[in-house]
């Protein structure tokens, strides 16, 4: 495995909670905000409601070998050990066989990889009603105690179930979550410390560096950090016979020799690759159509319920429900992850409240064990006006990879609907949402890009086959994103860890 592997520092004080850190590190400002306070959201920043972690930060890091001019879209990259997904909120939601409907590979022959995957990286959850939008798998653990606003929203659909399923059409259970209660080897079960987004000190929230490690003590894999893949070198035949890497920190390119090989940069970092190496053996630009993404907006609420209440810092910190709305086809739900405020930097929450900075911070210490906020999102659809390719003005090394992404003609439509119907189900919950204060994010911003090498049941230049091999370079597998024919209104992460399972079983 060739990485370049960006690590991140070792917890600090790992037995510590949330508020123990706040009370016991010496500079816990620098920790929570940064020394220069590169985790801060400066006063007129609309970008986002959450700040992130400084220490963590090196997720984001990027390499001098990788650039990009996107058109519409906002992407986000990471070259750390694990990837982006060292950064998410542990959401695993399976397809459903509706949501495969375009896929050429049939429904029942990857389903059961959730459950493989499930047993060995732990997912929390509930045979509930959501059951409808997240099939049920084997290995499926009792879900995560609920903190005091999760549980008071839980009972109040459960009282108003009739009303939200059948006039709303409406469901709310317990979100899937990619965390262990039970210790599983190094890994420790939650204990509730309330350090999720600052990076779980006991690996109870399954992230990708994980299973690496794991990977690491198995005998014949070779792991190569601090190396840039740049290309892929193919004979005749369309037979690839080695990798072509650059170290990071400087030096001349190795080459390394593949019988089979097999790309999960991420849909982007893969096209990169892919585009570069096709330049490189044709002297041909191509653009990969069909690029996706989900379309998410943030919406915050209230609970008056909930106002002047203590919050408890101590318990899980992500989304703890989810929600999901009925479309005209089923493959067109809505789906809403659903957060309620506990140990999140509050600073970005308290400068949008519409008054001096003293009332603000009052009104927030009022109404912090009453926020939430419903991350809803919107399934893609490949479309060729959305692309990627490699900048045609560049010759050589070193081309900048172009992105375009173009919202289709209905998709104010749909958002204005989405918001509709998800401040509709928070007023029947009994919710406040505030006006204005709803985010459309960008472009790009959800991370799950998807459809630039698709499964394709007929073989056809630039696709794969239901097994992830190309059609282009015979011994090309292709395990990421990329090979999405259609992007469900959910994390995709989960999937793409049940499909890389599938397809080894099947290559190997």
């Amino acid at each position: 495995m060739l990485d370049v592997g960006r690590e991140g520092p070792p917890p600090v004080s790992p037995d510590l909670t949330f508020t123990g850190l706040k009370e016991k590190l010496p500079d816990p400002a620098a920790y929570f905000l940064g020394e220069k306070f590169e985790g801060v959201l400066y006063p007129g920043s609309s970008e986002e409601y959450y700040g992130f972690p400084p220490h963590r930060q090196f997720i984001f890091e990027g390499v001098p070998q990788f650039r990009t001019h996107p058109s519409g879209f906002a992407p986000l990259f990471s070259f750390a050990q694990g990837g982006l997904a060292e950064a998410w909120t542990g959401g695993a939601f399976p397809f459903t066989r509706e949501e495969m409907e375009d896929f050429p590979v049939a429904y029942d022959e990857l389903a059961p990889y959730y459950g493989v995957v499930a047993g060995r990286i732990g997912i929390c959850g509930a045979a509930d009603d959501l059951a409808r939008f997240l099939p049920v798998h084997d290995h499926l653990d009792p879900p995560l105690d609920l903190d005091d606003h999760s549980r008071l929203l839980l009972e109040r659909y459960e009282k108003r179930r009739d009303r939200l399923n059948s006039t709303l059409r409406c469901y709310m259970g317990r979100s899937r979550v990619a965390v262990t209660r039970e210790d599983r080897g190094e890994r420790k079960g939650c204990d509730y410390i309330g350090r999720c987004l600052w990076g779980c000190p006991r690996d109870s929230l399954y992230v990708p560096s994980l299973t690496l490690k794991e990977c690491r003590k198995q005998p014949g894999f070779t792991y190569m950090p601090g190396f840039f893949a740049s290309h892929f070198k193919a004979g005749a035949g369309g037979c690839i016979g080695a990798l072509v890497a650059e170290p990071v920190r400087g030096g001349p390119p190795v080459e390394l020799p593949v019988e089979t090989l097999v790309l999960g940069g991420g849909t982007l970092s893969t096209a990169r690759i892919f585009l570069e190496s096709v330049r490189r053996e044709s002297g041909k630009a191509v653009h990969l159509t069909g690029l996706m993404d989900n379309q998410q907006m943030l919406m915050p609420f209230i609970s008056p319920a909930m106002i002047g209440k203590p919050y408890d810092p101590e318990t899980y910190q992500y989304h703890q429900l989810a929600l999901g709305i009925e479309g005209a086809r089923p493959k067109d739900y809505i789906h809403g992850l659903v957060t309620t405020l506990k140990t999140a930097l509050c600073h970005p929450i308290v400068q949008n409240v519409p008054f001096d900075f003293r009332t603000s911070l009052f009104i927030f210490r009022n109404v912090h064990s009453a926020l939430g906020l419903v991350n809803i999102n919107l399934n893609d659809t490949r479309r060729d006006e959305n692309f990627v390719g490699l900048e045609s003005d560049a010759a050589g090394p070193g081309a900048a990879l172009t992105i375009r992404y173009v919202s289709g003609p209905r998709e104010a439509g749909r958002i204005a609907d989405a918001m509709k119907k998800v401040n509709r189900v928070l007023r029947a919950l009994g919710c406040i949402v505030p006006p204005g204060m709803t985010h459309i994010r960008p472009m790009g911003a959800s991370v799950h890009y998807a459809g630039t090498l698709p499964m394709s049941a007929t073989p056809a230049p630039l696709t794969t086959s239901k097994d992830c091999r190309s059609h282009d370079f015979e011994n090309l597998l292709i395990v990421d994103g990329s090979t999405l024919p259609f992007l469900p209104a959910k994390n995709v992460t989960f999937t793409l860890m049940a499909n890389a399972a599938r397809v080894a079983d099947v290559a190997f």
